[in-house]
């Protein structure tokens, strides 16, 4: 079983990489190969709406834009379960989790084919480090790119630095149970 871990802090020990680390030792504890990805360490940039707004991802599924995207989208098709850890940035996923979920959309969404998500369980983490504000709408917006994706939607978890203690544990719980329920299917 392959579980990728996605989070999108430039903060390495924050909140958000707590989060990541506490989904890592889940999944890994029922025996999952866990890939982690820091989405602030890649080369990943905005969607260009190419063409007349669609470029190569509305046919070929695949984006024209040249930097680390490709790499990290072709190695998707080979998970089996994904988690999204996000910090909480003016009640919306961070840039650098918009951007790389922008171009996916694009590049997954209208496939007639299976997408690299379909029937794929995710795990969805909003960390909000402030104030705590945000949480419902940049978790909204994560639901509506699985939508888009076709995923399983598995869990949907708000984080905070008050109730960080106990929802840690939540991530932990919640990824090794995506990787049991997999296993049972």
């Amino acid at each position: 079983m392959n579980v990728m871990i996605l989070t999108s802090s430039p903060n390495i020990d924050g909140l958000t990489a707590a989060c990541g680390n506490a989904a890592k030792a889940g999944a890994e504890e029922t025996g999952a190969k866990v890939v982690m990805v820091n989405l602030n360490q890649q080369r990943i940039g905005n969607c260009h709406a190419c063409g007349n707004g669609w470029g190569t991802c509305r046919n070929e599924h695949e984006c024209q834009v040249k930097d680390d995207f490709q790499n990290l989208h072709a190695s998707m098709a080979d998970m089996d379960a994904f988690v999204l850890i996000t910090p909480v940035y003016w009640g919306e996923m961070s840039e650098s989790a918009k951007s790389f979920t922008d171009r996916l959309r694009r590049c997954e969404a209208l496939k007639k084919e299976k997408t690299f998500f379909e029937e794929k369980p995710v795990i969805t983490v909003a960390a909000a480090g402030g104030s705590g504000n945000g949480i419902t709408s940049c978790l909204t917006s994560m639901e509506r790119f699985l939508t888009h994706v076709k995923a399983e939607r598995f869990d949907f978890i708000g984080v905070t630095q008050k109730n960080k203690r106990y929802k840690l544990e939540t991530i932990h719980d919640a990824a090794k149970e995506i990787v049991l329920k997999r296993k049972d299917k």
